[in-house]
């Protein structure tokens, strides 16, 4: 899995344009957080790059980037957990998953609807 670094606030606005052509998945992890580091390791292990073509991963160091957390919480309406799934195509929300709730087959699912 070919993760791309979130670690400006700007970047949101690119991620928002970038939606417009492919499914963006941000991933938010708390390096201090084993559920964090089990749902991660559990999506890393099953994703498939040749069934994720048209998705663009994002990482997110929740304690690093606080802030973009928060941000992110706030310009898509949604609560802050960790670890959180997001997946945002054109430019809006379509899928939020946290803790547990994070499994490779879901996101699957959700980016071909």
């Amino acid at each position: 899995m070919k993760w791309n670094t979130l670690n400006s606030a700007e970047q949101l606005e690119q991620i928002r344009e970038e939606s417009k052509n492919l499914s963006i998945l941000i991933f938010k992890h708390s390096t201090r957080c084993n559920i964090s580091r089990t749902a991660l390791d559990r999506l890393e292990r099953n994703w498939k790059e040749e069934e994720m073509q048209n998705i663009k991963p994002y990482f997110l160091d929740l304690l690093s980037f606080r802030e973009i957390s928060n941000k992110i919480a706030s310009e898509f309406e949604l609560e802050h957990e960790s670890p959180q799934v997001l997946i945002i195509r054109d430019s809006k929300l379509m899928y939020d998953k946290s803790h547990f709730e994070i499994e490779y087959q879901k996101i699957r699912e959700a980016i071909k609807n």
